[in-house]
């Protein structure tokens, strides 16, 4: 991809789109998690600070939401939403 790409506003929304959607199924897989054999939920707050994006975007995408202000940059691939 070239340095200076330029993304449509339907790419840009469609990858963060994803990215909130995988960051909320994560956070409600998380929170919902069964223990001690109990029928019932922990109701613990997922801990999930960032997560690395949907693969189906290239890595140019996710660097433009940051450039944005959309998504912070974790570092190591990972990024958090705002």
């Amino acid at each position: 991809m070239a340095e200076g790409q330029v993304f449509d506003n339907g790419q840009l929304k469609s990858a963060l789109n994803a990215f909130k959607k995988r960051v909320k199924l994560t956070k409600l897989d998380q929170e919902s998690k069964l223990g001690g054999g109990r029928p019932v939920t922990s109701g613990k707050r997922s801990d999930i600070v960032g997560m690395q994006p949907p693969r189906e975007y290239p890595k140019e995408i996710w660097a433009e939401l940051v450039k944005q202000g959309k998504i912070k940059d974790m570092g190591g691939g990972y990024y958090a939403p705002i």
